[in-house]
C-alpha cells in the first residue's frame, strides 16, 4: 500500500528531525537511530527530498565570525499597494543581499525583512543606497538587535 505523499509517519518526523539537526548524519547512523536497516532509510529520505519536505542541504554560517555583527529588522511601508508594485518590490528586494529573509506582513507595515550588516555604517549604506532606491518605497523602521536570545532553523514536528 503506497503512503500519501503529503503525510508523514513517526520515522519521517524522527528522520527529519535529525537532519534539521546534523545534515551530515549517515544513512547508518539514521537507521540505527529509527531501528531500520539502511535501504528503506535511503529510500524514505529520498522520497522525502523528492515531495519537498527536504527542500535543500545547507551550511548555517555564524555571522559575526563572517563580519556582520548587526542584526537589524526593518519594517517597510510601500506608498501604493498594487499588485505590480508589490511585486516589483518583492522581486527587487530579493536581489538585495543583505536582505536575508523578507515577510510579507500585516499592519501598520507592508513587510519585514530580516537584514544584516557590517555596523551601522553598512546599515546606513544599505538604507540610503539600496532600499530607499527602490520604487514605491513609502516608510522605513528599523528595530536594531541587541541580544540574539535565540535563532533557530529547526522547525517543529511534534
Amino acid at each position: 500500500m503506497e503512503k500519501k505523499s503529503d503525510a508523514l509517519d513517526a520515522i519521517d518526523r524522527s528522520i527529519l528531525q535529525m537532519l534539521q539537526k546534523d545534515a551530515f548524519l549517515t544513512t547508518k547512523e539514521i537507521a540505527f537511530s529509527v531501528n531500520m536497516s539502511t535501504t528503506p532509510v535511503f529510500e524514505r529520505v529520498k522520497r522525502l527530498e523528492r515531495d519537498g519536505f527536504i527542500a535543500r542541504y545547507t551550511a548555517l554560517l555564524d555571522r559575526r565570525k563572517v563580519g556582520l555583527s548587526m542584526l537589524v529588522f526593518c519594517e517597510v511601508s510601500l506608498k501604493e499597494h498594487n499588485r505590480d508594485f508589490l511585486l516589483r518590490f518583492e522581486r527587487e528586494v530579493a536581489e538585495l543581499p543583505e536582505a536575508i529573509e523578507c515577510h510579507h506582513i500585516t499592519g501598520a507595515f507592508d513587510y519585514l525583512l530580516k537584514v544584516v550588516v557590517r555596523d551601522m555604517d553598512g546599515y546606513q549604506h544599505f538604507v540610503k543606497h539600496k532600499l530607499a532606491a527602490l520604487e514605491n518605497i513609502g516608510q522605513v523602521q528599523s528595530h536594531f538587535v541587541m541580544t540574539e536570545v535565540k535563532n533557530s532553523t529547526i522547525l517543529p514536528l511534534d
